[in-house]
């Protein structure tokens, strides 16, 4: 028989087990809420945009730098963490900062801790949007992290994405290397797996944790417990478009097929138009030629006498 705990030992694990949650917690801090990816708006063109060490439309440097580590604008010289020693001066603007992280674009102070640790742990070293393949560097909005995939996101693309997230690849809720139902779903490959599936030799599962992807390693979650859809393909007459009275049928489907194929109907008018564009023109240039066949008729018959057009002129000089 074990030996029955003691309030004092019962009182030593919990506090054990809360400062193990506390040291874990500080190391995963929300993506959203890191000082390297919070929100800033520029002195200069008060343009609002994520920290950045110069604005990203206008390229000024910002009054107050905030540190991408410990998110502090002001260093109070509390400790002696400072590279540069500042004795009972409160140290503001560029005499703060140490350094630019070339991952974030954002200002580090200079900490010793902040410049030795941010450019091994900062959150956006790989950040690039899933959707558009943009980097930090490429536009000047804050990175998210899709709820549902954990892949990186731009403030463009986050809703987007995230409303399309949760359909599989498949059209049913089969597993991929089998004919039984999917009970877990990785939702980075956009498949489902069955319990047998989900081991790997390669990908190992922690414990008290779900079952890693075979595929990618991401994490599974549980089919049931998420909003899963699955893909739609339409066939036949069911990609014809509801009638009037509900139905629809192989006449609505070929006459979509139609309009897809000649393309729409004001195609038609159009070159209708460009005809009768191209009879008038037509009609125009014939009726100027006739014009001018006209008008060299009436003068074929006028005769002007000698003149020096007609070479007589100067016969008329010499008899005069």
């Amino acid at each position: 028989m074990p030996k029955k705990k003691t309030g004092a030992r019962k009182k030593a694990e919990n506090r054990r087990e809360r400062e193990k949650q506390l040291r874990a917690s500080r190391s995963t801090i929300d993506l959203a809420k890191h000082p390297c990816n919070a929100s800033m708006e520029c002195d200069k063109c008060q343009r609002r945009q994520k920290n950045r060490a110069f604005c990203y439309f206008c390229n000024s440097v910002q009054k107050l730098p905030i540190c991408a580590q410990c998110g502090k604008t002001k260093c109070m010289m509390k400790s002696s963490d400072c590279v540069i020693k500042h004795a009972g001066v409160y140290s503001t603007g560029l005499a703060m900062v140490g350094a630019i992280c070339d991952f974030c674009e954002a200002w580090v102070c200079h900490g010793r801790k902040c410049l030795s640790t941010h450019a091994c742990a900062c959150p956006l070293t790989d950040a690039e949007c899933v959707e558009c393949e943009r980097g930090v560097w490429d536009h000047g909005g804050r990175i998210f992290s899709c709820s549902f995939c954990h892949n990186f996101l731009c403030e463009d693309d986050q809703f987007e994405h995230q409303a399309s997230c949760q359909v599989l690849e498949a059209e049913t809720f089969k597993c991929v290397s089998c004919n039984r139902l999917g009970q877990h779903s990785c939702l980075r490959c956009k498949a489902c797996f069955c319990d047998d599936h989900t081991r790997s030799k390669v990908f190992k599962q922690e414990k008290g944790k779900q079952p890693p992807c075979p595929k990618c390693g991401h994490e599974t979650q549980e089919t049931k417990d998420l909003s899963m859809s699955t893909r739609s393909l339409k066939f036949g007459r069911q990609a014809g478009g509801d009638e009037g009275d509900g139905a629809s049928g192989y006449d609505t489907y070929w006459k979509n097929l139609a309009s897809d194929k000649y393309g729409d109907t004001s195609y038609h008018d159009e070159e209708e138009d460009e005809y009768e564009a191209e009879d008038d023109d037509e009609e125009e240039e014939e009726a100027g030629k006739d014009s001018d066949a006209e008008s060299s008729e009436l003068f074929t018959n006028l005769n002007l006498g000698r003149t020096y057009a007609s070479g007589y002129a100067h016969y008329e000089e010499q008899e005069n």
